[in-house]
């Protein structure tokens, strides 16, 4: 799984201590924030949690999930996002109530880069006050 984006880690950190036998990476282009969850990595032994200081568009590497939280809009995260997916990978992105006009705005570029919109999960964060989150789920076709 690649994290685009892991800021502080999350989720990164917390699905590489929940799936030990998951191999997790978190990718960052601000080295400072690198350095902040390398500690983490140390402090708890997380051997399946990888960190990668470079941007979305110089990587090689494809992964079966690409995830996303606070990146950028939906359109712009896909195209980072499905060259780094395997024919068949899920990308999954966090996003606020907007979701649903995002997916509108960025229909043909998931459609270009041969992948399909999939479904929106909503969940709420547990907080005192309301705070519905989603995640939107896009598929990369496999090529036949």
């Amino acid at each position: 799984m690649l994290d685009i984006g892991t800021g502080g880690g999350f989720p990164a950190v917390p699905v590489a201590i929940c799936y030990e036998g998951l191999n997790v990476t978190g990718l960052d282009s601000i080295a400072k924030k690198i350095r902040a969850v390398e500690d983490f990595k140390q402090t708890l032994e997380l051997d399946n949690l990888s960190l990668i200081n470079d941007r979305a568009e110089n990587l090689k590497t494809k992964y079966d999930i690409v995830v996303s939280r606070a990146v950028s809009k939906l359109g712009k995260v896909v195209e980072y996002a499905m060259p780094l997916l395997k024919d068949g990978g899920y990308f999954v992105c966090y996003k606020s109530k907007n979701v649903f006009d995002e997916i509108r705005d960025a229909k043909d570029t998931i459609l270009k880069n041969k992948a399909e919109f999939l479904e929106v999960i909503e969940y709420e964060l547990p907080m005192e006050e309301s705070y519905e989150r989603f995640l939107a789920v896009i598929k990369k076709r496999k090529n036949l």
